[in-house]
């Protein structure tokens, strides 16, 4: 299970991991939205992501905290992203340029980049920062799985490494 605000790297992290592991990967703004950036309810939200948690074995990246309790109580493990502000705005600003017009693979379909809903989006990341940061940090403090916090770079690539060998023996 992992989380992490807005161009923390949560879906590049889950791609990794699924890539490594084998298990299918569940990236929450597929569930989140629908082509032509139409938002679904919350109600079918909800039932989309315990849809996707009954899922034998996955990788779930992303929001939906209403959901959370009934993901970590399957989880192996939790990481938490947990990336400065700064950072995590110029990725986002970065990837609408070159994304601009395509949509990415952890997007549902019909949902390219623009760069019109940017604003919209930057003002989100910056008014719920504090309050999304103290959510995650109370989820963490409820685990009971193993828990990763990631501040770096260099943190996402170590776990990668770690679990590419780990998953590496298993295969032998």
């Amino acid at each position: 299970m992992i989380v992490g605000q807005p161009g923390s790297g949560k879906s590049t992290l889950a791609r990794a991991l699924g890539d490594i592991t084998g298990l299918p990967v569940v990236h929450i703004d597929r569930i989140h939205w629908q082509s032509g950036w139409i938002e679904r309810s919350k109600a079918e939200k909800t039932r989309l992501c315990l849809d996707a948690e009954a899922g034998e074995r996955w990788v779930f990246e992303g929001g939906h905290s209403v959901t959370w309790p009934s993901r970590l109580a399957r989880a192996d493990l939790l990481v938490w992203l947990d990336r400065p502000m700064g950072l995590r705005l110029w990725r986002v600003l970065k990837r609408a340029v070159t994304q601009l017009g395509r949509t990415r693979p952890d997007m549902a379909d019909g949902c390219p980049e623009r760069l019109r809903s940017l604003p919209e989006f930057v003002h989100y990341i910056v008014t719920t920062a504090r309050s999304q940061r103290r959510k995650i940090g109370r989820l963490a403090q409820s685990a009971t799985c193993p828990f990763r916090r990631l501040v770096s770079d260099a943190d996402a690539a170590a776990l990668v490494e770690e679990l590419r060998l780990q998953f590496a023996t298993k295969s032998v």
